[in-house]
């Protein structure tokens, strides 16, 4: 099977087409925070994106690249949340029906931002075959065009602007780390560090407890995620099969995190950046306080994916 990847050009391209629709997102630096962990480290805040999370540079791409006939019909997804969000953002912004397939666990915040945007939510059970299936009902019915959240490359050279701005905001990196769950997000990224910044280190960082993809890139091929137990609700899906490519070719490694250490990064992003971020947005700085790689001294940039969590449930989890 020919695998599609993302160029140069075409990551080029993606970030001139979203330049309407998206923000370019601040890159913030604590000085206490440097001297606690012992580097300098710049996080990505694409918690202040539009929607609160990086997706709409991946949804706002494609939906606005694809002829007015190819979506016609609307176009249709499964999420978990942030991706839904961001399709039926971009899908407003076009003037297009946006078809929503979540889990009924889905958080309310991230369900309440759907509707916000106009997405028609029809819920199912939280499993991976309960969302396909829902989804393929959904598609026969309405024919409308399919969106997949992470397994797509126009999807994954709009998630790499984020990296290519923050590049080009922090030069000269030693160490980039993203989060990974379906790896659309970290693809991006390590394809943006390859072009604009080769010696910078790609580092993934995945919950213990959902940690299909290094499990996946250790096997040498895709190892479903099943009952994935993590508060890290953005990080729960399988690896698509584009990004297991890029993965396997490009990232150096995968840190696997503690809950106990996610929540740490969440509370050090609180005190120290004064910003609520949601599990899965901390996990990438979880992966320092892993202490699985020498980072005394490094320049370091962290992509702190989203930050679309109740705050009553931040609360709770750093009670």
């Amino acid at each position: 099977m020919t695998i599609n990847i993302p160029t140069k050009a075409d990551i080029e391209e993606a970030h001139q087409r979203i330049q309407p629709h998206i923000r370019r997102t601040e890159v913030m630096n604590s000085n206490d925070l440097d001297k606690l962990l012992g580097a300098n480290v710049f996080f990505k805040c694409e918690n202040l994106q539009i929607c609160g999370v990086f997706k709409p540079r991946g949804a706002s791409n494609i939906v606005f690249s694809l002829s007015d006939e190819e979506v016609k019909n609307g176009v249709a997804t499964h999420s978990s949340g942030n991706h839904a969000q961001a399709l039926a953002y971009a899908a407003k912004k076009r003037g297009i029906e946006a078809y929503i397939v979540m889990p009924r666990t889905a958080p309310e915040i991230k369900v309440n931002a759907v509707r916000s945007h106009g997405g028609q939510i029809t819920f199912c059970e939280p499993t991976l075959e309960a969302r396909e299936s829902t989804l393929k009902t959904i598609v026969e019915k309405t024919e409308a065009r399919f969106i997949h959240p992470y397994d797509d490359p126009g999807i994954i050279a709009g998630q790499a602007t984020s990296a290519m701005e923050l590049i080009q905001d922090i030069p000269d990196l030693d160490i980039l780390i993203g989060p990974v769950g379906g790896g659309g997000l970290m693809s991006g990224i390590c394809l943006s560090a390859r072009i604009w910044s080769p010696d910078t280190r790609s580092i993934g960082a995945e919950p213990k407890g959902a940690d299909d993809a290094h499990r996946s890139l250790k096997a040498g091929h895709i190892i479903p995620s099943i009952e994935p137990d993590t508060i890290a609700d953005g990080l729960l899906s399988s690896l698509g099969e584009i990004n297991f490519q890029i993965l396997s070719r490009e990232l150096e490694r995968i840190i696997t995190v503690t809950e106990d250490n996610i929540i740490l990064a969440m509370r050090l992003i609180h005190e120290h950046l004064g910003m609520r971020v949601e599990p899965s947005g901390a996990t990438s700085l979880a992966a320092l306080l892993e202490n699985e790689i020498d980072i005394q001294g490094k320049k370091i940039g962290i992509m702190i994916s989203g930050g679309n969590i109740d705050p009553e449930k931040f609360d709770s989890l750093l009670s």
